[in-house]
């Protein structure tokens, strides 16, 4: 079982508990962290969803990221899931965006990180993803302009994108 801290609307935690696959009650949100992983090199990291998730199953993913638990603050959450879900250890993280999403009672903090982690040592996470691939820099903007990303991912970090010159 899976446990949240819940927040108000502006980021404030409100003491409350909330847990994973239960009803959130109204005016509260849970934190969902990603981050986009940049090498060195100038290539993007994409992970394949694994063929078992309900939402976009094999979908190009170039975000790691999840769910806070219960004490997390937004950079604990990241370092945990990037490490969890590729293997990656990296402290320094960019935030270039906080999203409220309504629908889903959800704050995004979403980042951008720089590694020099050697690129054949990408680990996968049973369940959440199946493969990964390094995309140069040409690729990822023809992803990111495509109809194959996750709907909602651009968007989050469309400030960051836009400042890059990746977006048409």
């Amino acid at each position: 079982m899976e446990i949240w801290d819940a927040y108000d609307r502006n980021g404030v935690k409100t003491g409350e508990t909330l847990v994973r696959d239960e009803p959130i009650p109204e005016g509260r949100y849970h934190l969902v962290c990603e981050v986009l992983v940049r090498h060195v090199d100038g290539d993007y990291l994409c992970m394949i969803r694994s063929r078992k998730k309900p939402n976009y199953p094999l979908y190009p993913e170039c975000t790691a990221g999840g769910s806070a638990l219960k004490g997390d603050s937004p950079l604990d959450c990241i370092r945990r899931e990037l490490r969890e879900e590729t293997g990656i250890e990296c402290d320094e993280f960019e935030e270039v965006n906080v999203t409220v999403r309504e629908c889903y009672a959800t704050i995004f903090h979403s980042y951008v990180c720089t590694v020099d982690w050697p690129k054949d040592q990408i680990t996968l996470q049973e369940g959440e993803t199946e493969a990964y691939q390094w995309l140069s820099e040409e690729e990822f903007i023809e992803l990111l302009n495509s109809d194959r990303m996750i709907p909602g991912q651009p968007q989050r970090m469309e400030g960051w994108f836009r400042k890059m010159g990746y977006l048409k």
